[in-house]
């Protein structure tokens, strides 16, 4: 680094600490809001969802096989198997715009296309269903249905524009994973597909919500922690009885890695994000009263505010309905609505760091733009129409 540079640098610390208001309370709520949403983050969030996500990243980073992975999800594979094996696969998961991280770095790592691999990127956390159905209970049943058919519609849309757009850098980096060594050995079908079947359900029920109007899904909320444990334990089973300790190791080194890539990126954004704009109710650096003024009506640039204020604002799992709720009670248009709920749980900027550096800027750019303008455009459209 040149001494221009750091002077600069040293400059800009200086700057920084000399001008901020300290004794701004707007300021102080904003650091607080910083640390708070942090804290609700580590508690809620890491050993329940993020854990379980590392440890199926790693599980297929380490017996998954290029090949396999090329077949259903590479860049040559079947559009149509492709597309519904990654949009199904997201939507089962019911993950938010962080947990599916480690399972997207997972796949993308092993041999899945850009296309496909973006399709379950914001599929995963975009099709909820419990999140559908509150949706439509809270929020009325046409914006429940908008939601579901717009979401499963840009999850494909998307991934064949990136596959597109990204063409020729996909052939050369798929001729790395058709030229790699799949010789060794791998496991029994019937044993992958137990063993990630019950790594997915654990992640699941672990963070199984509560609903006291759904009967059914309220008993297994009540139960979950007992299913959960029964899980762990055969999960227990599989792992010492059917692997080998030296791929045991392997399992927990590729875990380990993809949580040391990602967890300091993730609470890097979710500080910015508390900081910028609070959690749900409370006041941080942007006051909210500045973004419910600029969603009203259904012009293509209250769609636009209400997409880009989405996609910069971390939503925990079901989070955003409860928001949109308050925010449409204080004049937020329709179609702005339908633009934050198809933008704002795929995308978050905690999100937007950790997909950066996994799939480089320019790609995570092209998908951020395509995921904002299209919920935009959507949005404007729906709001239109009703």
């Amino acid at each position: 680094m040149s001494d221009i540079k750091k002077f600069l640098y040293i400059l800009a610390v200086f700057l920084i600490f000399y001008f901020v208001p300290v004794e701004s309370v707007q300021l102080k709520n904003a650091i607080m809001e910083a640390l708070y949403m942090t804290q609700d983050y580590a508690r809620q969030h890491v050993l329940l969802c993020l854990i379980p996500a590392f440890l199926i990243a790693g599980a297929i980073a380490v017996f998954i096989k290029s090949n396999a992975v090329l077949k259903y999800l590479g860049a040559k594979a079947n559009k149509f198997v492709a597309y519904t094996v990654a949009s199904v696969s997201g939507s089962v998961l019911a993950v938010c715009s962080c947990t599916v991280l480690p399972l997207f770095a997972g796949i993308y790592k092993r041999g899945a296309g850009i296309g496909p691999a973006t399709a379950f990127l914001y599929s995963g956390p975009a099709i909820n269903v419990l999140a559908i159905i509150l949706t439509a209970r809270v929020l009325g049943l046409e914006l429940g249905i908008a939601r579901i058919v717009g979401a499963v519609v840009f999850s494909v849309i998307i991934g064949l524009l990136m596959q597109l757009i990204f063409s020729k850098e996909e052939e050369k980096r798929m001729e790395e994973f058709v030229n790699a060594d799949n010789s060794e050995e791998s496991m029994p079908a019937w044993k992958l597909i137990s063993y990630f079947a019950v790594m997915i359900a654990i992640l699941v029920f672990l963070n199984w919500g509560k609903d006291e109007n759904m009967y059914v899904w309220n008993l297994i909320y009540r139960a979950k922690w007992i299913i959960s444990g029964v899980l762990i334990g055969v999960l227990a089973f599989m792992v010492f009885g059917w692997f080998k300790k030296d791929e045991i190791k392997e399992w927990g080194k590729e875990s380990w890695g993809f949580a040391v890539q990602i967890l300091p990126l993730l609470f890097m954004g979710v500080l910015a994000a508390g900081f910028l704009l609070g959690r749900p109710g409370h006041e941080a650096l942007i006051p909210s009263s500045w973004i419910v003024s600029l969603v009203g009506g259904n012009s293509i640039w209250s769609n636009l505010f209400a997409s880009v204020a989405g996609a910069l604002m971390y939503f925990a799992t079901l989070t955003e309905v409860p928001i949109l709720q308050g925010l449409i009670g204080a004049g937020m248009g329709k179609g702005p609505a339908l633009a934050l709920l198809l933008a704002g749980p795929a995308l978050s900027l905690p999100n937007m760091i950790v997909i950066n550096s996994i799939m480089g800027l320019k790609k995570t750019a092209v998908y951020i733009g395509l995921v904002v303008i299209m919920a935009a455009l959507t949005g404007m459209l729906y709001g239109f129409l009703f």
